[in-house]
């Protein structure tokens, strides 16, 4: 059975709280009650009432200084309040409503108003609660959803003999959109996989893990070219992949989603990289305190055309070189003052030599997050790091 409502009466006079006591024993609500504003926040604590009745005029902590707290603490700034005043006394009416009170009670007390504004506050209070259940259970889903989502990046990155390759992903919300993977694409080659997909929030990220899952399955079934025991080359494995995935979306679903996609397989032996760049931004390369080669595009973006073709290119990683790829959310970055990061300024940070590729990862990582310092994430940021040792 459920708790009748539990109203907390604030007031320094004993006769009001009698008279609001009986008048709401009558109504079937439970009663507790404050002579001033330091008692009454004790009982908001220990009590969690349902509603307040709150009188202005108090000694030891006035009802403006109750209801300042009130509605300063997470916790208690959905409890409705209405204000007790007199009738004549419109300035601290108004005084209270501005500070959050739901509404106001005049003295003399009359019953079938005091009725109306119990019915309203714990009308409001009661959506409110339906609210936060409803929010707290959207929380939990999405805590699910990013569970499942972390399921398709990869658990740990390979760290094959001579080569070093580091990782950063950052989620703008609590599912993303980008994607990436590292993989053994061959005996003595390895996948390397990053995307974006379009727009941000859950239908991306539902997006993000059929790209993803596509293009890792796709090219694992394009080891062949049919049935005969003719192997498909390593760009032919590619470019089968991103035309599979592109037809699949593009006639199955039929939706708006698309994927920006660098999709790569390394040589380690050699350092050769076949390399497909489907509409993303341009990796890069890296010697030394240098830029020396930017892989621009070969193709355009996944999911978008029915039948688009791909093409695929070649680069060569010499000892001591570095390919980094990255998602646009480093470049889209805005501080607090709405500047933009900038293409520019996000090459710029390559004119210093680096170490190793975790080192260089760490570096991007923390002059982005500084340039942006508190303001909102508005995109997902990935980097992948692959060098060469030398």
């Amino acid at each position: 059975m459920n708790n009748p409502p539990k109203i907390l009466i604030v007031d320094d006079e004993p006769f009001n709280i009698d008279y609001l006591e009986q008048e709401l024993e009558d109504l079937d609500y439970a009663t507790i009650s404050a002579g001033d504003g330091k008692e009454a926040l004790e009982l908001v604590d220990s009590e969690s009432p349902d509603m307040i009745l709150l009188d202005i005029m108090m000694p030891v902590m006035n009802g403006f200084e109750v209801l300042s707290q009130l509605k300063g603490n997470k916790a208690w700034r959905d409890i409705p309040v209405v204000v007790i005043s007199a009738i004549d006394d419109m300035r601290a009416i108004a005084q209270g409503i501005e500070m959050g009170a739901e509404d106001y009670l005049p003295k003399p007390f009359e019953p079938v108003l005091l009725m109306a504004r119990l019915k309203a506050g714990l009308e409001k209070k009661r959506l409110r609660d339906l609210e936060q259940t409803y929010l707290q259970g959207m929380q939990r889903e999405l805590e699910i959803g990013r569970e499942i989502q972390a399921d398709f990046l990869p658990k740990t990155i390979l760290q094959p003999d001579g080569w070093e390759i580091a990782t950063s992903f950052v989620s703008a919300r609590e599912v993303a959109g980008d994607y990436y993977d590292v993989f053994n694409f061959s005996q003595d080659k390895i996948g390397l996989m990053l995307g974006d997909v379009c727009d941000k929030g859950l239908g991306s990220a539902l997006y993000m893990t059929l790209f993803r899952s596509l293009l890792r399955a796709a090219s694992d079934l394009g080891t062949r070219e049919d049935n005969t025991q003719n192997p498909k080359s390593e760009g032919q494995r590619l470019i089968a992949a991103a035309r599979l995935t592109n037809n699949y979306i593009t006639t199955v679903h039929q939706s708006a989603s698309f994927s920006t996609l660098f999709f790569g397989n390394l040589e380690l032996a050699s350092g050769r990289l076949c390399y497909l760049n489907a509409g993303h931004e341009p990796p890069l390369i890296l010697s030394s305190n240098q830029i020396r080669h930017r892989l621009k595009g070969t193709g355009p973006v996944v999911g978008l055309l029915e039948d688009a073709e791909f093409r695929v290119g070649e680069a060569q990683l010499e000892p001591g070189e570095l390919l980094l790829v990255y998602s646009d959310g480093f470049t889209d970055v805005q501080n607090p003052h709405g500047a933009m990061y900038s293409r520019e300024k996000f090459l710029s940070l390559f004119n210093q030599p680096f170490d190793d590729a975790q080192s260089l990862v760490q570096r991007i990582i923390r002059e982005v997050s500084s340039f942006r310092g508190d303001a909102i994430q508005f995109d997902d940021m990935t980097l992948m790091a692959v060098m060469r040792k030398g």
